[in-house]
């Protein structure tokens, strides 16, 4: 980002709070689906969805889903949103694949960099890459420690988080870690050793938590002060729990269709709300409502539940 550019973006950025934007994950685009599910809708019907639904800002979806760092802006400023985060997922623990995937991050932050002063900066968004066996087991590594990393696995991933934390900042991005179910930094104790090793802040997701083990609530509580970004998301426990008894693996929860509407769930969305006053939260609240399409009538309702999302959200005072 030039000089210019960011000296333009702190003075916006100095009364912004809480703003709220939507994911294409919420109208079933993401890297699951996009380019493979044909019921996907194309960016210029997402992009006119979330605008109509009167979010302020939109996250970045699959690279190049959105546009390129050359046609992005225009597009956003056409469609009057900004740019809320840019999500990633990278091997932390695995030193040769990170140096594979490297010229990823910096794609990113080249889309980043390319685009106009916000009220609120964008979040790269990252998360760690996990594993064919932790994708098949969601969750169980609450009770299961023996499925996270030893020790010299765990060096080796904050070691890999660090060097991309400095990369992201030298770029002139604060980013965040998203604990993200199907990956080594999913159950509580694996978040708490994170948090314990590194200096980044994460991006709170109760519908991950939940998968997780994890009590939205105590989450917050506990972690509230290295919060920096928000995935807003609500799940009903009833289903998740039957998906974790078959042992289904992380694509299943996206297929269940297990995220609801937001108040419709057991994440506690209401109360969470209450408590970002107390916390003092300014930043991104991006709303996510995680699945996979089945028919184009999905989109009809996609748009409906986003709409009855940020209604619900104005009702709590956002």
């Amino acid at each position: 980002m030039s000089d210019a550019l960011a000296d333009a973006a702190v003075e916006v950025r100095a009364s912004a709070r809480v703003i709220l934007a939507n994911a294409p994950v919420s109208y079933g685009a993401f890297e699951v689906t996009v380019g493979r599910n044909p019921f996907v809708p194309d960016s210029d019907q997402l992009l006119a969805a979330v605008s109509a639904a009167g979010y302020a800002g939109i996250d970045l979806g699959p690279p190049g889903y959105l546009g390129t760092p050359d046609t992005l802006p225009a597009r956003l400023r056409d469609s009057g949103l900004q740019l809320a985060g840019a999500y990633l997922q990278l091997p932390f623990s695995e030193p040769d694949a990170l140096e594979r995937q490297w010229p990823e991050l910096l794609e990113l932050l080249d889309t980043l960099d390319a685009l106009e002063p916000q009220a609120l900066a964008p979040k790269p968004t990252l998360a760690d890459a996990g594993s064919p066996e932790r994708q098949q087991r969601p969750g169980e590594a609450a009770n299961d420690r023996a499925l996270g990393l030893d020790d010299e696995g765990f060096r080796r991933l904050t070691d890999g988080l660090d060097r991309v934390v400095a990369q992201c900042r030298g770029r002139g991005f604060e980013p965040t870690f998203h604990p993200h179910a199907g990956t080594y930094i999913e159950a509580g104790w694996e978040i708490e050793r994170l948090l314990d090793s590194c200096d980044v802040g994460i991006c709170f997701d109760p519908g991950h938590l939940l998968i997780g083990g994890v009590d939205p609530a105590v989450g917050l509580a506990s972690w509230g002060p290295r919060i920096n970004h928000f995935h807003l998301k609500d799940a009903r426990v009833a289903a998740l729990r039957r998906l974790g008894d078959a042992h289904a693996a992380l694509d299943s929860y996206y297929s269940a269709q297990v995220f609801c509407r937001l108040g419709e769930g057991d994440a506690g969305i209401e109360a969470m709300v209450a408590q970002l006053g107390a916390l003092a939260y300014a930043g991104w609240v991006v709303v996510e409502q995680d699945f996979i399409p089945e028919s184009r009538d999905t989109m009809d309702r996609a748009i409906a539940d986003q709409h009855a999302n940020l209604r619900f959200l104005r009702s709590l005072g956002l």
